[in-house]
């Protein structure tokens, strides 16, 4: 069986626009409801968010990775990684930053990546070999010039000496929205490299910044795979050209 997948990602998009937006930046919203797979913290947002998701997925028998609930495993072909609200704290505390991600891999192979600003109404997609889009429009990374490039990271107070190194740091608490920007072009690279980030994170990110043109890789600078998981924890590299994930690594390796 196959899917119209960007319709699926594009209607869902939507509904938790009109389901969730009533509670931006609101105390209902950061209201604690429980623990996700991982342990951390569900948000009463993010338990919306999620329910609504997987009422939309549940009669397509896929199996689905999400964030609250975990893995279920359908015995489909297709599995999607899905974060139904990236950047909840943002969200919560009525800052305009955040996103709905979604990924399919079919087996082991990504097929589609979505991302959805609900504020913005900017709706990134992905699929191997055709590219990546911004509202049907193709979309590619930044060639900055050394020295002038933007860069958004998040290391526990690794890698300062690329504050002297590089114009901007931008640092915006979503990192599925951060992915869309370097796809973009408005930001040339973002990493994690906490031993933070999880697979439904930055499924449909890693998609679209590779159709972008951008390099995305583990902090050795390895090519990063991103499995179908809830609860692994992952670092991640995502930049705009090769001259930059050098920088980075440079950095890293020189570090006490």
């Amino acid at each position: 069986m196959e899917f119209g997948w960007n319709e699926i990602a594009f209607s869902m998009g939507k509904e938790l626009e009109r389901r969730i937006l009533p509670l931006f930046g609101t105390k209902k919203a950061r209201e604690t409801v429980g623990r996700n797979v991982s342990g951390d913290v569900t948000k009463y947002v993010d338990k919306v968010a999620e329910n609504l998701i997987l009422s939309h997925l549940h009669p397509l028998g896929v199996n689905v990775v999400s964030e609250e609930v975990g893995e279920i495993d359908n015995g489909s072909d297709y599995t999607v990684i899905v974060d139904p609200l990236d950047g909840s704290y943002n969200f919560s505390e009525g800052i305009p930053v955040f996103a709905f991600s979604f990924a399919v891999h079919k087996g082991k192979k990504p097929v589609y990546g979505a991302i959805y600003e609900l504020i913005t109404k900017r709706f990134y997609e992905a699929l191997p070999g055709e590219g990546a889009y911004l509202n049907g429009n193709r979309i590619r990374v930044n060639d900055p010039e050394p020295g002038k490039e933007a860069l958004s990271f998040y290391t526990r107070g690794r890698c300062t000496g690329l504050i002297k190194r590089v114009k901007r740091i931008r640092v915006l608490g979503a990192i599925a929205v951060e992915m869309a920007y370097v796809a973009r072009g408005s930001l040339d690279g973002v990493f994690d490299i906490r031993n933070y980030v999880r697979p439904t994170d930055i499924a449909a990110g890693v998609l679209l910044v590779r159709e972008a043109g951008g390099i995305v890789t583990d902090e050795r600078g390895r090519k990063l795979e991103v499995p179908p998981s809830a609860t692994m924890n992952m670092n991640i590299i995502a930049v705009a050209n090769k001259r930059l994930l050098k920088l980075i690594l440079e950095e890293l390796e020189n570090e006490p």
